[in-house]
């Protein structure tokens, strides 16, 4: 939540928070994690949608079957609002943040929903696995292809655990690969990352960028954010969402 809450605001939003589920966590891991009541996320979220509009909405962690149920109802009333979905499924430390079930919720009732998909690589693997009752072996693409056929608009898979000399992010739609976008990969590991990377995503369809060129301002930030990384604990790296500020820039 301190990943989106950063990130939206550095970009320019205002963001409404709905909480779906709390952790115990900090910079090395994720110690556990309570998924909220589905009537507790309905009504955190009923309540700011009758408040004000909404430009984008981005999910992220959600833990049960019945969180998926809810934000899937929820949104399933905005149509027209960009949707962005990470699919949290581990921390980075590889703790788990869903069951089977959860996945195959996610898969069957907010994937269809979706604009843009961000799973890493072992997500996207994973859901698809999940889609092919236990398939594995398959390439990034074909995952793509399989997400996309349930319904979701675009699929951006990303590349940081995959072992290349740079972290490439290829971004599909129903017709094959939009963009393929490489960065040179950074040294450390860091906490939060995925979660910037979403948000800044929605960020800039909030502001009314095309998918394409929003993935890619998007990819940019959230590269700015993690060049500028620090380390506050004794764990993972932590990246910097007001880079900019930090030095003096401009945005």
């Amino acid at each position: 939540m301190q990943a989106d809450l950063l990130t939206l605001t550095s970009m320019g939003c205002h963001a409404l928070t709905v909480l779906t589920a709390v952790t115990a966590q900090d910079t090395v891991g994720v110690e556990n994690y309570w998924s909220i009541e589905a009537d507790a996320i309905i009504d955190q979220a009923r309540c700011v949608l009758e408040d004000m509009p909404v430009a984008a909405f981005k999910i992220g962690m959600l833990g049960s079957v019945a969180a998926v149920a809810a934000i899937a109802s929820i949104v399933a009333d905005y149509p027209d609002v960009p949707l962005v979905f990470d699919p949290v499924l581990a921390s980075g430390r590889g703790d788990e943040l869903g069951d089977d079930d959860t996945r195959a919720a996610m898969i069957d009732m907010l994937v269809p929903q979706t604009t843009v998909l961000t799973p890493n690589s072992i997500e996207a693997r994973s859901l698809f696995a999940e889609m092919h009752a236990g398939v594995a072996g398959v390439g990034l693409e074909e995952c793509a292809r399989a997400l996309l056929d349930t319904g979701c608009e675009y699929v951006l898979v990303t590349g940081t655990h995959e072992q290349t000399s740079e972290v490439t992010n290829v971004l599909y739609d129903s017709q094959g690969v939009v963009r393929s976008d490489s960065w040179a990969r950074l040294h450390g590991s860091y906490h939060g990352s995925g979660c910037t990377l979403a948000s800044a995503i929605a960020a800039t369809l909030a502001h009314n960028m095309l998918v394409p060129e929003g993935v890619f301002e998007a990819q940019e930030f959230t590269y700015e954010t993690l060049r500028a990384a620090f380390r506050p604990g004794m764990g993972q790296h932590i990246p910097d969402r007001l880079f900019w500020a930090r030095h003096g820039e401009s945005r």
